[in-house]
């Protein structure tokens, strides 16, 4: 969860400059640092069917590994069953599933370049260092957002954090001093309503945790800005997402040691009674997996079709996760509920489209200038002013 809400941040704020990249990528980011088959990018040569049966099975997997990650973390961090009241311990297990499987990768690409592609990690203090600010805005996001989804529903779980698109806009305007336009500020003035419709349904349903709402918030704020910190300490790993994924991790790692020790989780699981169990161990083990490649799978997923495309998948896997959630749960939602559901989710493909189209109508007039300029004739040497 905590990986796709890095990626997904970096995808909103770029997916419309990458989407005006070259067909022969999809207008994702290129594959270098993906780990996977050597020289497996070759969708020039696929046929329209087997490109079919590429997208289907990728967005399948997006969509399986993303849902499961939601169930299992939930199932972590406020199971009836597992009683484990320490949500910072998880995430730091999962941190920690994250580093060890980047180092395994990258070991694996020196032994096996023909079958692993992965970056060389080369421990370096300096890009620690450099990496440290993100890593602080890091841990906050994934801290609030395993807190927001402990004391919320699943089901809830979508509108919870549903802000994140408005405190992109906020601030890009107040740190980046970028506009916005009437019709993405009406995009976040739906998503607003339909947070303000969700939380008042879900008060009057009664299983409202409004500290839930507020670890909902901040985390959305804390994805927002690790967006544009992204953006800033990427040039310091040479531009690579799975190198700054480790960095960003190690860092975590080490940031949690005093929160666990500050919030009493080292007692807590020194008490828990099924520390010593294989099934626990098994839980956490899978949702640190989960975490890591849900990174890998949605950069797949973008490569394979394009920025946009995997926003729409995203909206939609919101959705039927929110649908199967209820019907998991048995829980019974008002029309009303649905409907902040509905805003939502409305809100935020309207967003994605219209940032789109701006982006689409901006390059056009680059590419139109940059024509205009090369039409000129050039002046002579020789002529007279």
């Amino acid at each position: 969860m905590k990986r796709q809400q890095m990626v997904n941040g970096i995808v909103k704020e770029t997916a419309e400059k990458s989407s005006m990249a070259s067909s022969s990528n999809g207008g994702a980011r290129s594959s270098r640092g993906l780990p996977g088959p050597a020289g497996a990018s070759q969708e020039g040569s696929l046929s329209l069917s087997q490109k079919f049966i590429q997208i289907t099975l990728v967005v399948t997997a997006y969509w399986t590994v993303s849902i499961s990650m939601v169930f299992i973390n939930k199932y972590l961090l406020s199971s009836p069953d597992l009683k484990l009241d320490a949500p910072l311990f998880v995430t730091f297990y999962q941190c920690s599933v994250t580093v060890l499987l980047c180092l395994l990768l990258s070991v694996l690409s020196r032994v096996a370049p023909s079958l692993v592609s992965f970056p060389i990690l080369r421990f370096d203090y300096k890009i620690t260092r450099e990496v440290l600010p993100l890593s602080v805005v890091f841990v906050g996001m994934i801290t609030f957002n395993n807190l927001c989804l402990k004391n919320v529903g699943v089901a809830f779980y979508t509108v919870g954090r549903s802000l994140t698109t408005v405190f992109n806009v906020i601030l890009s305007y107040t740190i980046l001093k970028q506009t916005t336009s009437i019709k993405a500020i009406v995009c976040c003035t739906i998503i607003i309503s339909g947070f303000i419709l969700g939380v008042d349904q879900e008060g009057n349903s009664g299983v409202l945790s409004y500290m839930g709402v507020i670890y909902g918030i901040l985390a959305s704020l804390c994805v927002s800005l690790n967006a544009i910190f992204t953006k800033k300490v990427l040039p310091s790993v040479d531009n690579n997402l799975w190198k700054l994924m480790f960095y960003n991790n190690v860092n975590a790692v080490v940031l949690f040691l005093p929160l666990l020790l500050l919030n009493g989780e080292i007692i807590v699981i020194r008490d828990f009674d099924k520390l010593y169990t294989f099934h626990f161990w098994m839980m956490m083990s899978v949702s640190g997996v989960f975490g890591f490649m849900i990174g890998f799978i949605t950069g797949l997923q973008i490569k394979v079709t394009s920025p946009l495309t995997h926003n729409i998948s995203g909206t939609a896997k919101a959705c039927a996760q929110t649908i199967m959630a209820v019907m998991y749960f048995r829980e019974y939602k008002t029309s009303l509920w649905w409907l902040s559901n509905a805003l939502v989710l409305g809100g935020s493909g309207g967003y994605t489209h219209v940032r789109r189209t701006e982006m689409q109508r901006q390059h056009d007039e680059n590419v139109k200038a940059r024509a205009a300029e090369d039409a000129k004739p050039l002046r002579s040497p020789n002529s007279v002013v």
